[in-house]
């Protein structure tokens, strides 16, 4: 999770870019503004129990290998 302050209205292609990287190692990215964490707390906290409820996203590649492998039996 990380909260954006104005200045980050201002470097939107550095924070996407950020989050697809951080996205594809298996980590999910919850952004909210400072002002709704302050104004709208039962919002921002029912997003995050959403979020938690979904399932999360997938590393890709997967680590070790793990894509399209079976079990081996030796």
């Amino acid at each position: 999770m990380e909260l954006d302050g104005s200045q980050h209205g201002e470097q939107v292609i550095y924070d996407e870019t950020r989050t697809h990287k951080l996205e594809t190692m298996g980590y999910r990215m919850l952004r909210f503004w400072d002002n709704d964490v302050l104004t709208n707390i039962e919002g921002v906290l029912e997003a995050i129990l959403v979020a938690l409820a979904s399932p999360a996203p997938h590393p890709n590649p997967l680590p070790g290998g793990e894509r399209g492998q079976g079990s081996r039996e030796t």
